[in-house]
């Protein structure tokens, strides 16, 4: 399958409600659970996207077309979130999200991108250059991992409820081992 942006960006658009729908109202018990020691809880997932929302695809996107490769994107702080997250409810963390992404959305549709400029060409600090469309792309194949990733931590709180199903093989979430550091 080839880079699509407008198959991208409708993808994009449907996260905030995805995970408004799953985890808006849910005991604490649900939400801010991980699975041990440097994991995400949900809460922490949806802290982690709105510290993306705000330092990373949109400024790299337009770092990309006016810099280049001439200029490295800023590294980023996979545990940024932890300090813009404090006092905040989930649900303030929701709307917030859903608001940063919106707009966010609607700077990269102005943006008018051509076939030429998504081939423009940035420098990632650890994986070296990279084109706008690949940065597009692993915006929304990062929204889809951290859906997987709080369906998981989700069903690990259940692991040892479920009793002989927890082995059964027939729930892969709760046998899922990767993804666990962020």
């Amino acid at each position: 399958m080839e880079h699509n942006l407008e198959h991208t960006v409708s993808l994009l658009a449907r996260t905030p409600a995805a995970l408004d729908a799953l985890l808006r109202g849910l005991p604490e018990t649900w939400t801010l659970r991980n699975e041990g020691e440097n994991t995400f809880s949900p809460f922490d997932v949806v802290g982690h996207l709105i510290y993306g929302e705000r330092t990373d695809w949109m400024p790299r996107a337009r770092m990309i077309l006016e810099y280049g490769e001439t200029r490295t994107f800023e590294p980023f702080d996979r545990w940024g979130q932890a300090r813009e997250s404090a006092g905040k409810s989930l649900g303030q963390l929701l709307d917030e999200f859903g608001r940063l992404r919106a707009e966010n959305l609607d700077e990269l549709r102005a943006m008018n991108l051509r076939p030429e400029d998504l081939e423009r060409r940035g420098r990632h600090p650890a994986l070296g250059v990279v084109t706008l469309s690949q940065l597009l792309a692993t915006w929304a194949v990062h929204d889809l991992s951290h859906l997987h990733q709080i369906s998981r931590v989700m069903a690990h709180q259940y692991r040892e409820v479920v009793g002989p199903w927890s082995e059964s093989g027939y729930f892969g979430v709760l046998r899922c081992a990767g993804h666990s550091t962020p």
